[in-house]
């Protein structure tokens, strides 16, 4: 009997074991055989099995890991990010081909899953199709009514210079870091617009939104999103960071609502303030209409977007000038002196000063293209089949415009790894555009507030300039290293400003 049992037991064990090996050998079969690369499609790393390629990036520097990737697989090469592949493309003429020349097929936006449990395909950035046609014109046409990118804008940029350099000269020559005021300055610009009035730097609930706009923006480019993006059912399901950024989003969403409410205790129809009043008038005007997309939960989103765009990049880029200013004092210097030369001390500057300021502008340009503020751009989806350098992508195949690869294109800068501003300068000294500086990315999906930001960071620097000098604390020197995110942000850093 003790045979027989032990005969069965063996053969139980064995069955276990040959259905846990078939079930392996399955699933790996199946796996390459549905992810396995056609002839034409552009080439890439080795794949692993189930992961594909997510542990090929190191997350840390993912823009610069896929950039020397380029340099083995060519400008246009793919990668496997769990079950979705993804091209990424690199250098000028290949994303001047992508998303200008062929800027139809790749408006969209992927459907990726962090992405959607955060924003349910709404809002003006991350929404696709009539959403996105409808809220990024609607956006469009009601900011630049209230100023957005143009000349009245100029009086409410400067009042908030003079806020920001006030809370610069308490701290009287003393290290501080300048991280949450500039992030509370620049926002206070586009809050104007939106809200309809701007939080003093004492605000604590605004301060700490401030601070969870960095971390968030970190969360989105690391390992986890990319997990989460890949395995969202499971991950949906597990604890750890990818569930932090969606209580981070989550929170600001909060924090706008509470506006929308107060926003609509105080509405009159016929006397728009802001954003958010006109969004509720067009919330009124197209009840009932067929193709209707204004709702409040759209309006939450699209001032989410807003309010994050037009708070982080502007001040992260400020953070950086402030970094480059201190590493090289004879730029400051020069900068300082073409100032003192056009603009003065008795005045403020203004838009009109640009063109007789090619320096100081060469400067802002160069400092915009060595920081990176978006270096990977966004990502975008095809939505048919194209050809691109000499390869076919099949539609619903996500394309990451890898900026960095154009930004630091050894064929497109005469010295790429030095911060130079005679890059934007010509042989007279005068300001030169460059078709390859493209730190807001290009065609139809642009950045919506490029000419906002070039106008707050133009403003914003020749005042710092005008008013301040720029040093590090005795001692220390400036450290150039980076986190890595949905943007490019300086390490935290202490500086000390003292006046002119």
């Amino acid at each position: 009997m003790d045979s027989i049992l032990s005969v069965f037991g063996s053969y139980v064990n064995w069955d276990v074991k040959s259905l846990l090996l078939f079930t392996a050998v399955f699933i790996l079969t199946a796996d390459y055989i549905k992810n396995r690369r056609p002839g034409s499609f552009p080439p890439g790393p080795r794949a692993f099995p189930i992961v594909g390629n997510l542990f090929t990036v190191d997350y840390n520097r993912t823009h610069e890991s896929l950039t020397q990737l380029a340099e083995r697989y060519g400008d246009v090469y793919s990668l496997r990010m769990g079950q979705t592949w993804i091209v990424v493309l690199n250098r000028f003429d290949v994303l001047k081909e992508a998303l200008v020349d062929q800027g139809d097929v790749l408006a969209d936006r992927p459907n990726l899953p962090l992405l959607q449990d955060i924003s349910q395909g709404l809002g003006v950035i991350f929404s696709n199709g009539k959403i996105w046609k409808q809220q990024r014109r609607f956006a469009l046409s009601t900011l630049k009514h209230f100023g957005f990118g143009k000349k009245s804008l100029k009086p409410v940029i400067l009042e908030e210079f003079s806020y920001c350099a006030k809370e610069f000269k308490s701290h009287k020559g003393k290290p501080f870091d300048p991280h949450l005021i500039l992030n509370n300055a620049v926002s206070n610009i586009i809050c104007s617009l939106v809200f309809g009035h701007r939080f003093e730097y004492g605000d604590e609930k605004f301060m700490e939104l401030m601070s969870w706009f960095g971390k968030g923006l970190e969360l989105e480019a690391s390992i986890w999103a990319q997990l989460y993006n890949s395995f969202p059912l499971l991950m949906r399901r597990l604890p750890g960071p990818h569930q932090t950024v969606q209580h981070i989003w989550n929170s600001v969403k909060d924090f706008i609502r509470v506006e929308v409410k107060e926003h609509k205790h105080n509405w009159d129809p016929s006397d728009n303030r802001d954003y958010i009043d006109c969004y509720l008038s067009e919330i009124q005007m197209n009840k009932g209409q067929a193709d209707d997309t204004f709702d409040e939960e759209n309006l939450v989103v699209c001032v989410f977007d807003l309010f994050l765009a037009g708070s982080e990049t502007t001040s992260t880029t400020l953070r950086w000038a402030f970094l480059y200013m201190v590493k090289y004092p004879e730029i400051q210097a020069k900068v300082q002196a073409e100032i003192d030369k056009v603009v003065g001390t008795s005045r403020q500057p203004s838009m009109e000063d640009r063109a007789d300021l090619p320096y100081t502008d060469a400067v802002i340009h160069e400092i915009q293209r060595m920081s990176n503020i978006v270096p990977l751009s966004l990502p975008h989806v095809t939505t048919r089949d194209i050809r691109l350098g000499g390869y076919t992508i099949p539609k619903g195949v996500t394309i990451i415009p890898n900026l960095t690869s154009v930004l630091f294109d050894k064929n497109e800068w005469e010295t790429p790894d030095a911060f130079n501003p005679g890059h934007f300068l010509n042989p007279e000294g005068k300001f030169v555009k460059r078709a390859a500086f493209i730190p807001f990315s290009a065609g139809k999906r642009v950045c919506l507030g490029e000419n906002l930001a070039r106008m707050e960071l133009f403003l914003f620097f020749t005042s710092l300039m005008q008013h301040f000098t720029f040093s590090m604390p005795a001692g220390v020197k400036p450290v150039m290293d980076f986190r890595f995110g949905i943007t490019l942000s300086p390490l935290p850093y202490e500086v000390c400003l003292t006046s002119r």
